[in-house]
Protein backbone atom coordinates (compact mmCIF):
# COMPACT_ATOMS: atom_id res chain seq x y z
CA UNK A 1 0.00 0.00 0.00
CA UNK A 2 1.57 3.64 -0.93
CA UNK A 3 1.50 6.46 0.88
CA UNK A 4 -1.09 7.93 -0.38
CA UNK A 5 -3.52 5.19 0.02
CA UNK A 6 -2.61 5.16 3.26
CA UNK A 7 -3.44 8.38 3.96
CA UNK A 8 -6.94 7.67 1.96
CA UNK A 9 -7.57 5.09 4.31
CA UNK A 10 -6.57 6.75 7.56
CA UNK A 11 -9.24 9.78 6.26
CA UNK A 12 -12.09 7.09 6.01
CA UNK A 13 -11.33 5.42 9.41
CA UNK A 14 -11.37 8.98 11.29
CA UNK A 15 -14.39 10.05 8.92
CA UNK A 16 -16.28 6.29 10.03
CA UNK A 17 -14.89 7.13 13.59
CA UNK A 18 -16.60 10.56 13.93
CA UNK A 19 -19.56 9.54 12.16
CA UNK A 20 -20.18 6.59 15.25
CA UNK A 21 -19.54 9.48 17.88
CA UNK A 22 -22.92 10.31 19.30
CA UNK A 23 -24.65 14.00 18.54
CA UNK A 24 -25.65 15.24 21.95
CA UNK A 25 -29.17 16.04 21.76
CA UNK A 26 -30.64 19.44 22.33
CA UNK A 27 -33.26 20.42 24.49
CA UNK A 28 -36.28 22.12 22.48
CA UNK A 29 -35.15 25.32 23.13
CA UNK A 30 -31.82 24.79 21.51
CA UNK A 31 -29.63 24.16 24.52
CA UNK A 32 -26.95 21.68 25.31
CA UNK A 33 -26.82 20.29 28.71
CA UNK A 34 -23.45 20.07 28.74
CA UNK A 35 -23.03 23.85 28.51
CA UNK A 36 -24.54 23.92 32.27
CA UNK A 37 -22.26 20.94 33.96
CA UNK A 38 -19.22 22.31 35.74
CA UNK A 39 -18.37 22.62 39.51
CA UNK A 40 -19.60 25.99 41.11
CA UNK A 41 -18.11 26.14 45.00
CA UNK A 42 -17.55 22.39 45.12
CA UNK A 43 -21.30 21.80 43.84
CA UNK A 44 -22.24 20.30 40.68
CA UNK A 45 -23.77 21.86 38.22
CA UNK A 46 -26.26 20.90 35.66
CA UNK A 47 -29.78 21.33 33.51
CA UNK A 48 -32.65 19.70 34.28
CA UNK A 49 -35.74 19.59 31.65
CA UNK A 50 -39.31 19.25 32.18
CA UNK A 51 -42.02 18.55 29.91
CA UNK A 52 -45.69 17.56 29.90
CA UNK A 53 -47.99 16.13 27.78
CA UNK A 54 -48.35 19.16 25.49
CA UNK A 55 -44.97 19.39 24.39
CA UNK A 56 -44.72 22.26 27.16
CA UNK A 57 -40.69 22.22 28.22
CA UNK A 58 -38.76 24.32 30.97
CA UNK A 59 -35.33 23.82 31.65
CA UNK A 60 -33.70 24.62 35.08
CA UNK A 61 -30.67 24.99 36.50
CA UNK A 62 -29.33 24.65 39.71
CA UNK A 63 -26.93 27.24 39.77
CA UNK A 64 -29.07 29.81 41.78
CA UNK A 65 -31.83 27.64 41.37
CA UNK A 66 -32.81 29.03 37.69
CA UNK A 67 -35.46 29.11 35.08
CA UNK A 68 -33.14 28.82 31.83
CA UNK A 69 -36.03 28.91 29.22
CA UNK A 70 -39.59 27.55 28.57
CA UNK A 71 -40.73 26.67 25.53
CA UNK A 72 -44.54 27.27 25.42
CA UNK A 73 -47.01 27.60 21.76
CA UNK A 74 -48.04 30.35 20.46
CA UNK A 75 -51.49 30.99 18.76
CA UNK A 76 -50.03 29.59 15.64
CA UNK A 77 -48.64 26.23 17.61
CA UNK A 78 -44.98 27.93 17.01
CA UNK A 79 -42.95 26.78 20.28
CA UNK A 80 -41.26 29.81 21.65
CA UNK A 81 -38.92 30.59 24.10
CA UNK A 82 -40.52 33.08 26.88
CA UNK A 83 -37.99 33.87 29.24
CA UNK A 84 -34.02 35.76 28.66
CA UNK A 85 -31.10 33.39 30.15
CA UNK A 86 -27.99 32.75 28.85
CA UNK A 87 -26.80 29.58 27.12
CA UNK A 88 -24.28 28.39 29.23
CA UNK A 89 -23.05 27.92 33.50
CA UNK A 90 -20.41 30.39 32.24
CA UNK A 91 -22.52 33.31 31.11
CA UNK A 92 -24.52 33.26 34.55
CA UNK A 93 -21.19 32.56 36.41
CA UNK A 94 -19.74 35.72 34.34
CA UNK A 95 -22.40 38.56 34.27
CA UNK A 96 -23.57 38.09 37.92
CA UNK A 97 -26.95 38.45 36.83
CA UNK A 98 -30.11 37.55 38.18
CA UNK A 99 -31.71 36.29 34.99
CA UNK A 100 -34.27 33.17 36.44
CA UNK A 101 -33.42 33.05 39.50
CA UNK A 102 -34.40 31.71 43.01
CA UNK A 103 -33.97 35.12 44.94
CA UNK A 104 -33.06 34.79 48.71
CA UNK A 105 -32.97 35.52 51.68
CA UNK A 106 -34.58 38.80 51.38
CA UNK A 107 -36.13 39.54 47.68
CA UNK A 108 -36.24 42.96 47.12
CA UNK A 109 -34.75 46.21 49.24
CA UNK A 110 -34.51 46.88 52.81
CA UNK A 111 -34.14 49.94 53.78
CA UNK A 112 -29.69 50.82 54.16
CA UNK A 113 -29.29 47.01 54.53
CA UNK A 114 -30.57 47.15 58.42
CA UNK A 115 -32.88 44.61 60.10
CA UNK A 116 -33.45 44.31 63.70
CA UNK A 117 -34.41 41.43 65.35
CA UNK A 118 -35.61 40.75 69.27
CA UNK A 119 -33.46 43.75 69.63
CA UNK A 120 -30.53 42.70 68.01
CA UNK A 121 -29.45 44.88 64.55
CA UNK A 122 -28.08 43.33 61.68
CA UNK A 123 -26.31 45.18 59.21
CA UNK A 124 -26.67 43.58 55.13
CA UNK A 125 -25.02 44.07 51.73
CA UNK A 126 -25.52 47.88 51.09
CA UNK A 127 -25.69 46.82 46.86
CA UNK A 128 -28.40 49.11 45.72
CA UNK A 129 -28.72 52.76 46.69
CA UNK A 130 -26.95 52.32 49.99
CA UNK A 131 -30.01 49.48 50.61
CA UNK A 132 -29.80 46.14 50.94
CA UNK A 133 -31.02 44.27 47.20
CA UNK A 134 -31.82 40.87 46.78
CA UNK A 135 -29.97 39.67 49.89
CA UNK A 136 -26.95 41.20 48.81
CA UNK A 137 -24.87 38.31 47.13
CA UNK A 138 -27.50 36.26 47.76
CA UNK A 139 -29.09 32.87 46.41
CA UNK A 140 -29.24 33.82 42.79
CA UNK A 141 -25.06 33.41 43.07
CA UNK A 142 -25.11 30.05 45.07
CA UNK A 143 -25.19 26.94 43.95
CA UNK A 144 -28.21 24.07 45.20
CA UNK A 145 -28.45 20.87 45.48
CA UNK A 146 -30.98 19.13 43.08
CA UNK A 147 -32.28 15.77 42.13
CA UNK A 148 -35.07 15.16 39.61
CA UNK A 149 -37.99 13.37 41.09
CA UNK A 150 -39.61 12.56 38.16
CA UNK A 151 -40.06 14.26 34.23
CA UNK A 152 -42.07 17.14 35.32
CA UNK A 153 -40.64 18.01 38.54
CA UNK A 154 -37.38 18.71 40.18
CA UNK A 155 -36.18 19.78 43.66
CA UNK A 156 -33.47 22.34 44.67
CA UNK A 157 -32.35 22.76 47.94
CA UNK A 158 -29.93 24.75 49.34
CA UNK A 159 -28.37 25.48 53.33
CA UNK A 160 -27.86 29.34 53.80
CA UNK A 161 -25.70 29.42 56.79
CA UNK A 162 -26.03 31.71 59.71
CA UNK A 163 -24.11 34.64 59.37
CA UNK A 164 -24.23 34.35 55.13
CA UNK A 165 -24.58 38.02 54.09
CA UNK A 166 -25.34 39.45 57.28
CA UNK A 167 -28.32 37.48 57.61
CA UNK A 168 -29.41 35.33 61.30
CA UNK A 169 -29.88 31.81 61.73
CA UNK A 170 -29.39 28.55 59.80
CA UNK A 171 -31.62 28.25 56.66
CA UNK A 172 -33.10 25.30 55.31
CA UNK A 173 -34.62 26.03 51.73
CA UNK A 174 -36.20 23.51 49.28
CA UNK A 175 -37.91 24.85 45.65
CA UNK A 176 -39.81 22.77 44.05
CA UNK A 177 -40.75 23.46 40.47
CA UNK A 178 -43.13 20.93 39.13
CA UNK A 179 -44.69 21.28 35.13
CA UNK A 180 -48.35 20.94 35.21
CA UNK A 181 -50.50 18.87 32.68
CA UNK A 182 -52.14 22.64 31.93
CA UNK A 183 -49.14 24.60 30.85
CA UNK A 184 -48.70 25.75 34.34
CA UNK A 185 -45.01 25.90 36.66
CA UNK A 186 -45.94 25.36 39.96
CA UNK A 187 -42.70 27.25 42.23
CA UNK A 188 -43.24 25.48 46.16
CA UNK A 189 -40.31 27.67 48.20
CA UNK A 190 -40.19 26.08 52.16
CA UNK A 191 -37.61 27.11 54.08
CA UNK A 192 -37.14 26.64 58.36
CA UNK A 193 -34.26 27.92 60.61
CA UNK A 194 -32.69 27.45 63.79
CA UNK A 195 -32.71 31.29 64.82
CA UNK A 196 -34.84 34.08 64.36
CA UNK A 197 -34.86 35.67 61.21
CA UNK A 198 -36.25 37.13 57.78
CA UNK A 199 -37.37 35.64 55.06
CA UNK A 200 -38.78 36.76 51.52
CA UNK A 201 -38.13 34.07 48.45
CA UNK A 202 -39.23 34.76 44.82
CA UNK A 203 -38.44 34.33 41.34
CA UNK A 204 -36.79 36.47 39.07
CA UNK A 205 -37.51 35.60 35.66
CA UNK A 206 -37.89 38.13 32.76
CA UNK A 207 -40.79 37.56 30.11
CA UNK A 208 -40.82 38.19 26.80
CA UNK A 209 -44.16 36.79 25.87
CA UNK A 210 -42.78 37.33 21.90
CA UNK A 211 -40.25 35.08 22.22
CA UNK A 212 -38.55 38.13 20.71
CA UNK A 213 -36.15 39.74 22.62
CA UNK A 214 -35.10 42.16 20.14
CA UNK A 215 -38.37 43.55 20.86
CA UNK A 216 -39.46 45.29 23.82
CA UNK A 217 -42.64 45.26 26.65
CA UNK A 218 -44.70 48.03 24.88
CA UNK A 219 -47.32 46.21 23.81
CA UNK A 220 -48.14 43.44 26.11
CA UNK A 221 -51.04 43.96 28.32
CA UNK A 222 -50.19 43.80 31.71
CA UNK A 223 -53.75 42.76 34.52
CA UNK A 224 -53.10 43.50 38.03
CA UNK A 225 -55.75 42.66 40.53
CA UNK A 226 -54.48 45.58 43.31
CA UNK A 227 -56.43 48.82 43.98
CA UNK A 228 -52.87 50.08 45.68
CA UNK A 229 -49.24 49.74 45.17
CA UNK A 230 -46.54 50.90 47.94
CA UNK A 231 -44.54 54.06 46.27
CA UNK A 232 -40.98 55.06 46.36
CA UNK A 233 -38.16 57.55 47.52
CA UNK A 234 -35.49 58.59 45.03
CA UNK A 235 -33.72 55.71 45.97
CA UNK A 236 -36.57 53.10 45.38
CA UNK A 237 -37.13 52.08 48.83
CA UNK A 238 -40.83 51.88 50.31
CA UNK A 239 -41.70 55.20 52.14
CA UNK A 240 -44.43 52.85 54.01
CA UNK A 241 -47.54 54.00 52.49
CA UNK A 242 -50.03 52.34 50.34
CA UNK A 243 -51.61 54.55 47.64
CA UNK A 244 -54.44 54.23 45.71
CA UNK A 245 -53.87 53.13 41.68
CA UNK A 246 -57.14 55.02 40.66
CA UNK A 247 -56.15 57.98 38.70
CA UNK A 248 -52.75 57.03 38.63
CA UNK A 249 -49.83 55.47 35.68
CA UNK A 250 -49.80 52.49 38.30
CA UNK A 251 -53.89 51.30 37.61
CA UNK A 252 -53.88 48.12 35.64
CA UNK A 253 -57.01 46.86 36.99
CA UNK A 254 -57.79 46.33 33.32
CA UNK A 255 -55.93 45.55 30.63
CA UNK A 256 -53.62 48.04 29.76
CA UNK A 257 -50.16 47.81 27.41
CA UNK A 258 -47.38 48.14 29.86
CA UNK A 259 -45.84 51.36 27.38
CA UNK A 260 -48.91 53.55 27.45
CA UNK A 261 -48.03 55.19 30.33
CA UNK A 262 -44.31 54.06 31.13
CA UNK A 263 -42.56 57.16 30.28
CA UNK A 264 -45.80 59.81 31.95
CA UNK A 265 -45.01 62.61 33.67
CA UNK A 266 -45.43 60.85 37.16
CA UNK A 267 -42.95 61.39 39.67
CA UNK A 268 -42.93 57.03 40.81
CA UNK A 269 -41.91 56.53 37.01
CA UNK A 270 -39.03 58.53 37.24
CA UNK A 271 -37.95 56.80 40.14
CA UNK A 272 -37.88 53.85 38.69
CA UNK A 273 -36.99 55.06 35.11
CA UNK A 274 -40.30 53.14 34.43
CA UNK A 275 -42.42 50.26 36.40
CA UNK A 276 -40.29 48.93 39.40
CA UNK A 277 -42.85 48.39 42.14
CA UNK A 278 -44.63 46.34 44.40
CA UNK A 279 -48.21 46.22 44.17
CA UNK A 280 -50.94 45.38 47.13
CA UNK A 281 -53.15 42.43 45.70
CA UNK A 282 -56.92 42.05 46.02
CA UNK A 283 -56.08 38.18 46.47
CA UNK A 284 -54.94 38.63 49.73
CA UNK A 285 -52.90 35.31 49.49
CA UNK A 286 -55.43 32.89 47.93
CA UNK A 287 -54.02 31.01 45.74
CA UNK A 288 -56.46 30.16 43.43
CA UNK A 289 -57.43 33.34 42.48
CA UNK A 290 -55.44 35.18 39.08
CA UNK A 291 -53.30 38.28 40.61
CA UNK A 292 -52.13 39.21 37.74
CA UNK A 293 -51.81 38.52 33.44
CA UNK A 294 -49.21 39.57 30.80
CA UNK A 295 -50.35 38.57 27.52
CA UNK A 296 -48.79 39.57 24.45
CA UNK A 297 -51.04 40.85 20.85
CA UNK A 298 -48.65 39.45 18.88
CA UNK A 299 -48.00 35.67 19.40
CA UNK A 300 -51.32 35.35 21.47
CA UNK A 301 -49.67 34.26 24.61
CA UNK A 302 -51.08 34.61 27.79
CA UNK A 303 -49.65 34.28 31.29
CA UNK A 304 -51.81 33.89 34.57
CA UNK A 305 -49.93 34.76 37.83
CA UNK A 306 -51.31 32.88 41.57
CA UNK A 307 -49.64 33.76 44.90
CA UNK A 308 -50.24 32.54 48.11
CA UNK A 309 -48.15 36.12 48.99
CA UNK A 310 -49.90 39.83 49.47
CA UNK A 311 -47.59 41.51 47.03
CA UNK A 312 -46.52 41.46 43.50
CA UNK A 313 -43.10 43.40 42.07
CA UNK A 314 -43.48 44.70 38.36
CA UNK A 315 -40.11 45.68 36.97
CA UNK A 316 -40.18 46.28 33.13
CA UNK A 317 -36.67 45.68 32.28
CA UNK A 318 -35.94 49.54 32.87
CA UNK A 319 -31.95 48.82 33.43
CA UNK A 320 -31.32 46.39 30.63
CA UNK A 321 -29.31 48.33 28.22
CA UNK A 322 -28.54 46.43 24.93
CA UNK A 323 -24.62 45.50 27.13
CA UNK A 324 -25.95 41.51 27.54
CA UNK A 325 -26.10 39.17 24.79
CA UNK A 326 -28.30 36.06 26.05
CA UNK A 327 -29.15 32.85 24.71
CA UNK A 328 -28.28 32.55 20.50
CA UNK A 329 -26.66 35.77 21.14
CA UNK A 330 -29.64 37.71 21.04
CA UNK A 331 -28.78 41.72 22.33
CA UNK A 332 -31.19 42.23 25.52
CA UNK A 333 -32.08 45.83 25.00
CA UNK A 334 -34.06 48.19 26.68
CA UNK A 335 -37.38 47.26 28.26
CA UNK A 336 -37.16 43.78 26.67
CA UNK A 337 -39.44 42.09 29.33
CA UNK A 338 -41.77 42.18 32.34
CA UNK A 339 -40.37 40.53 35.71
CA UNK A 340 -43.59 39.44 37.84
CA UNK A 341 -42.29 38.80 41.22
CA UNK A 342 -44.71 37.39 43.82
CA UNK A 343 -43.21 38.05 47.59
CA UNK A 344 -43.68 40.17 50.84
CA UNK A 345 -43.76 43.85 50.23
CA UNK A 346 -40.25 45.55 50.14
CA UNK A 347 -38.88 46.47 53.54
CA UNK A 348 -41.55 44.78 55.41
CA UNK A 349 -39.10 43.91 58.15
CA UNK A 350 -38.62 47.69 58.90
CA UNK A 351 -42.04 48.35 58.40
CA UNK A 352 -44.22 46.64 61.62
CA UNK A 353 -47.27 47.79 59.89
CA UNK A 354 -46.82 45.60 56.92
CA UNK A 355 -47.46 41.24 56.79
CA UNK A 356 -44.31 40.22 59.16
CA UNK A 357 -41.60 38.49 56.83
CA UNK A 358 -40.59 36.67 60.26
CA UNK A 359 -39.25 33.36 60.76
CA UNK A 360 -39.06 31.85 64.14
CA UNK A 361 -37.36 28.07 65.06
CA UNK A 362 -40.17 25.48 64.67
CA UNK A 363 -41.99 27.79 62.21
CA UNK A 364 -42.06 26.71 58.49
CA UNK A 365 -42.16 29.28 55.61
CA UNK A 366 -44.04 28.70 52.85
CA UNK A 367 -44.59 30.26 49.66
CA UNK A 368 -46.14 29.67 46.26
CA UNK A 369 -46.10 31.14 42.50
CA UNK A 370 -47.90 29.99 39.76
CA UNK A 371 -47.18 30.93 36.29
CA UNK A 372 -49.77 29.93 33.90
CA UNK A 373 -49.51 29.72 30.13
CA UNK A 374 -52.37 29.92 27.80
CA UNK A 375 -53.04 31.15 24.53
CA UNK A 376 -55.76 33.58 23.15
CA UNK A 377 -56.91 33.44 19.50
Amino acid sequence: MNKWSTLLLGGLLTMASCANQPTEEKTVSGLKPSDFRTEVDGVQTDLFVLKNKNGMEVCITNYGGRIVSVMVPDREGVMRDVVLGFDSIQDYVKYDNNFGATIGRYGNRLNQGRITIDGVEYQLPQNNHGHCLHGGRGFHVRPFTARQLDGQKVEMAYLSKDGEEGFPGNLTCKVTFTLTDDNALDIHYAAETDGTTVVNLTNHSYFNLDGDPSRNNYEYLLTIDADGYTPVDSTLMTTGEILPVEGTPMDFRTPTPVGERINSDFIQLKYGNGYDHNWVLNTKGDITKKCATLESPRTGIVLDVYTNEPGIQVYAGNFLDGSLKGKKGIVYGHRASVCLETQKYPDTPNKPQWPSALLKPGEKYESRCIYKFSVKE
